[in-house]
């Protein structure tokens, strides 16, 4: 059996065209991200792999409750992965308790474990930014530690997280919180 010289050419063609079609999504549209570290526990846990949602953002702005993956300002070549906790022109309280205060209400945060011990303070959200939080309150780099991370530009938002495909075991779609207000 010979093959024939057009098969060939449409075998090369499909694997190009494939691998366009591939950049271009990964490029544009979707890209995976491996969760590192335990500040997004217990929704997020250290090595689960998701994909984020790159275009999202060219058409609306972040939301309360998002999970988004960022380049921290102090660390430009990293990935952060964070709860959008504040929108521009917010003003956020964090007490000694640990209760977080937006806009003179408590949120209710049903996905954390504990409450902060740190970072007790005062924030107002600036335009084209949002206030981050990671869900372990206590062993996360987030909008508190204003060097490294502080107010986190529209700019450097790579995306929403919305899936975790790995492991097996533990595949679901990432929704918001219902908030009180």
């Amino acid at each position: 059996m010979q093959i024939q010289k057009s098969q060939v050419r449409e075998f090369f063609e499909s694997i190009i065209i494939a691998g366009v079609l591939a950049f271009f999504i990964i490029t544009f549209v979707v890209q995976s991200f491996v969760v590192q570290g335990h500040s997004m526990y217990p929704s997020l846990h250290d090595g689960e792999r998701l994909f984020v949602n790159k275009f999202i953002y060219r058409f609306t702005e972040p939301k309360r409750g998002d999970i988004i993956v960022f380049s921290p300002k102090g660390e430009p070549g990293k990935k952060y992965i964070k709860r959008v906790i504040g929108l521009p022109g917010d003003h956020i309280e964090i007490t000694k308790d640990g209760s977080v205060i937006v806009n003179g209400q408590i949120i209710k945060e049903d996905y954390i474990n504990e409450k902060a011990r740190y970072g007790i303070g005062h924030y107002t959200v600036p335009e084209k930014h949002v206030f981050v939080l990671g869900d372990n309150r206590n062993h996360s780099s987030d909008s508190r530690d204003i060097i490294r991370v502080g107010y986190v530009s529209y700019k450097s938002i790579s995306g929403k997280a919305f899936w975790v495909y790995w492991p097996l075991n533990r595949i679901r779609i990432l929704r918001n919180p219902e908030y009180n207000f």
